[in-house]
């Protein structure tokens, strides 16, 4: 080690001074070239020097001026990323992925953003070039001749999101596939009129989109897709929704996700359910879309990866050994949620009018049996039960779209009257984890089957990680086409707890037929959806529990639960009498819920056709019902027993009277129903009811 004194002048007590490359140089006893080379890891120098330099540099905290080292070697090692909106996620995630591959090999990041103005964008990305090394354009909004005169100034320069024809090296995502994916989804689910909200004027991403558009347009010619002109942000989705609504389309595509929250934030406002109404879906899938309320089906596009693959292109074309790619494409994939869904059936909540709701009459009603069909390819395909020439009664759905917490199960929605007006509803507003018809069951040894909190005694409703799921394992179906008879959906299904260990088997045979036309009665004749689950304790002993059994008087939720639409009324009929606090709790061998929407009227009648269990029931805040499992008391099946849940649903597309339910109600019992040796109370099954 070489000594050294301290500096001249330098006096106890002063600041010190900041060591230059000349004071290495003297310690080191070396010159200022030398230095210079080991301080920029040059490899020239010997190895003993360049140590020495180093140690000396060490002790006098000697750091090269980064100033000075960029004067000397002609780089400023920070490059610029150029984009349209750092408000948008999008571009955010972009700059993370530059930033990140950057630091890597040394370099910073400065960025620039043009707020959308295509007028100032070149002058912009120029003056953002001329105080770094090399420039990040992204999806700039320049015309064709205008970029490739800038990208001549300003390279080394990658482009995202734009084709440079060559002149630079280019990272395209495949919009135009991803928007076919978008409209064949919505396809699939029986959409036939789309519309569009369009994005920036001068956006490539967007041509790429249109174009996609126009060749879904091609593969399907009753497809209507309309063009509507939005923008890029929340606000240009909002402002839209007025719009939307007035095209009457049923589903709606957004340039982006930023887009889509805009517009569902107007269609809620406006009253209209999503999906229920009309479907949503966007672009990107930034962070926040699986969390929006519904979350939002969109295409995921790599972000981050964008921007690290755009760093390690930029970073080739600085390094003049390296030999950089020309172009690069990425292929979206689509993401399936909870807003979109099937095409609705009957008249929108919102925006028909009373002249629009016109009921089929008896002569129009099909004759045909509902018949189930099975998918027939992968993808959005569903099992639906169809009717007549095409009619769709009613839709199977797995729940894999469900999120954790809502307890995923298969479940029908939408469920339709023959004069196609839907009578179900799914995750709407005031409880998220309710969805059409299916068996939601809130304690079953611990776990939840239900979604949302679970209620704690003396501590009230909690939300717990103890959701579990039913999953289909298996569908077939079974009966003839005779119209009387109905055929059946035959389910196997597996409840499995929060940590996927199998709790119970069910058997679920759903068996659909027309309803005759009563004698005498002018109203339109209905549908009969007849539900019997077997539930089986093939893995244990089951304790069935519920609020009410936990400590929450009346809150006996729980089994085969019905969620209807809110409509303009809702009228509650049952034995016991008429409203809803006669009908909940009550032991009424069937209830009814009358409702007007639109100037029509519809009645759902719900009918337990073996043993009669307590309803829980719900009118004035939502309306849905169920037979309760454990209305006052758990509900005990023992290992290897069994416990069935039975209800007959009929949908009639008129308002029943308390007398013509009673009649209907005792015409769907009279004359039994087969019992197949379980019985519903479970004595014949050793389920045991205490």
């Amino acid at each position: 080690m070489v000594s050294r004194s301290p500096r001249d002048g330098q006096r106890a007590g002063q600041r010190r001074a900041v060591a230059t490359i000349g004071d290495v140089a003297a310690a080191a006893g070396v010159s200022r070239a030398t230095v210079s080379r080991v301080m920029n890891g040059r490899s020239t120098v010997d190895a003993a020097i360049a140590e020495r330099v180093r140690d000396v540099a060490a002790e006098l905290s000697y750091r090269p001026s980064n100033a000075a080292r960029s004067l000397a070697l002609g780089r400023t090692q920070t490059v610029a990323l150029v984009v349209p909106d750092l408000g948008n996620p999008v571009f955010q995630q972009i700059l993370r992925g530059v930033m990140a591959g950057a630091a890597e090999d040394g370099y910073r990041v400065l960025v620039a953003d043009t707020v959308e103005d295509d007028q100032q964008e070149g002058a912009i990305a120029l003056e953002a070039r001329l105080r770094c090394d090399a420039l990040v354009l992204v999806s700039p909004r320049i015309g064709d001749a205008e970029l490739s005169a800038l990208v001549a100034d300003v390279e080394p320069v990658v482009l995202v999101n734009r084709d440079a024809g060559g002149a630079a090296p280019s990272l395209v995502v495949d919009y135009e596939d991803a928007a076919l994916q978008v409209v064949e989804h919505l396809v699939a689910l029986g959409h036939r009129r789309i519309v569009y909200l369009g994005g920036p004027v001068r956006s490539a991403s967007d041509e790429l989109r249109r174009a996609g558009l126009a060749r879904a347009r091609a593969q399907h010619p009753d497809l209507e897709i309309l063009d509507l002109p939005a923008g890029p942000d929340i606000q240009a989705g909002h402002a839209a929704a007025p719009a939307v609504l007035a095209t009457r389309a049923t589903a709606a595509v957004a340039f982006n996700d930023l887009v889509a929250f805009g517009l569902l934030a107007g269609l809620n406002e406006a009253g209209v359910a999503v999906p229920a109404d009309i479907s949503v879906a966007g672009f990107d899938d930034i962070e926040l879309s699986r969390y929006a309320t519904p979350a939002l089906t969109t295409v995921a596009v790599p972000q981050a990866e964008l921007g690290r693959h755009a760093w390690r292109e930029l970073h080739a074309v600085i390094d003049d050994d390296a030999h950089p790619a020309r172009s690069a494409r990425f292929t979206p994939s689509l993401e399936v949620r909870g807003s979109t869904g099937p095409v609705p059936q009957g008249p929108e909540r919102v925006h028909v009018t009373d002249d629009d709701a016109v009921v089929p009459p008896p002569e129009e009603i099909p004759a045909a049996a509902p018949t189930w069909v099975l998918p027939t390819g992968t993808g959005a395909d569903a099992i639906v039960l169809t009717c007549g020439d095409g009619l769709e009664l009613a839709r199977h759905d797995t729940g894999d779209r469900m999120p954790q917490v809502h307890a995923r199960r298969p479940y029908l929605h939408p469920v339709h009257t023959l004069a196609g007006v839907p009578l179900t509803d799914v995750s709407p507003v005031d409880h998220r984890h309710h969805y059409g018809v299916g068996i939601a069951v809130p304690d079953v040894n611990g776990t939840s089957y239900w979604g949302g909190r679970t209620f704690i005694e003396d501590v009230g409703p909690t939300l717990l990680k103890n959701h579990g799921r039913q999953t289909s394992t298996g569908v077939r179906i079974e009966g003839t086409d005779d119209p009387g008879a109905g055929r059946t959906l035959v389910e196997d299904v597996i409840w499995s707890d929060e940590h996927g260990a199998p709790q119970l088997r069910e058997e679920r045979r759903v068996t659909a037929r027309l309803l005759p036309p009563r004698p005498g009665s002018d109203a339109a004749p209905g549908w009969v959806l007849d539900w019997r689950s077997t539930l089986h304790a093939d893995h244990g002993p089951l304790e069935i529990r519920s609020p009410a059994t936990n400590g929450r008087p009346g809150a006996g939720y729980g089994g085969l639960f019905w969620r209807l639409p809110i409509a303009e009324s809702t009228t509650v009929l049952s034995a016991a009498g008429t409203g809803e606090t006669r009908a909940h709790g009550s032991t009424s061998p069937w209830v009814a819920f009358v409702q007007r929407q639109g100037g029509r009227s519809t009645t759902l009648l719900l009918v337990q056709p073996g043993q009669v269990r307590p309803w829980f029931l719900r009118s004035a805040e939502y309306p849905g019902a169920c037979p309760a499992l454990a209305w006052d008391a758990p509900l005990l099946v023992p290992d290897g027993g069994a416990t069935r849940l039975d209800l007959v649903a009929v949908l009639l597309d008129s308002a029943l009277t308390a007398t013509a339910a009673t009649e209907l109600a005792a015409g769907l019992t009279d004359g039994g129903l087969p019992d197949e040796g379980v019985a519903a109370g479970g004595d014949a099954s050793g389920g045991v009811r205490r």
